[in-house]
């Protein structure tokens, strides 16, 4: 459905482009991690442990930065992620502000267990669009995210 609002069409360009766009993400994200509900994670949760999977250990605001997420958010997912035995959180020594996030055995385990079927959506979701269109999306997604 393309915008109601008049106006310049620079500017009704621009907010088509941006329904589009956010539906569009809407849409293939819901497909991608409609399987985390089995494994009761939100994304921002699955997010973490693959962070933490793939980087290995970081301090709490880096990893808010990775996954998009506020401080305050990023607590919340630690504290559930915490309840679950997943992740751990370890004060430094030398610099008590600083808090370090590791991913557990359990957590490990998991997120090894999820990851295949999750890359497999991922691929499946972006097969409608050739090796170049991919690549244009990425690159002009890369482009307005930086912009």
């Amino acid at each position: 459905m393309p915008t109601h609002y008049t106006g310049d069409a620079e500017t009704v360009r621009a907010l088509d482009t941006f329904i589009k766009l956010s539906r569009a993400a809407e849409s293939v994200g819901a497909r991608v991690n409609a399987h985390l509900q089995d494994f009761n994670l939100t994304v921002s949760q699955f997010g973490v442990l693959e962070a933490l999977y793939h980087l290995g250990t970081l301090q709490a605001g880096e990893l808010a930065g990775k996954i998009l997420k506020s401080g305050a958010n990023m607590t919340t997912v630690l504290d559930n992620l915490e309840k679950r035995a997943l992740v751990s959180r370890i004060r430094k020594d030398d610099d008590r502000r600083c808090v370090e996030v590791h991913l557990t055995e359990a957590g490990r385990a998991l997120i090894a267990t999820i990851l295949p079927a999750h890359v497999e959506r991922v691929r499946d979701a972006f097969a409608r669009l050739g090796p170049d269109e991919q690549e244009t999306l990425g690159a002009l997604c890369k482009k307005l995210g930086r912009s």
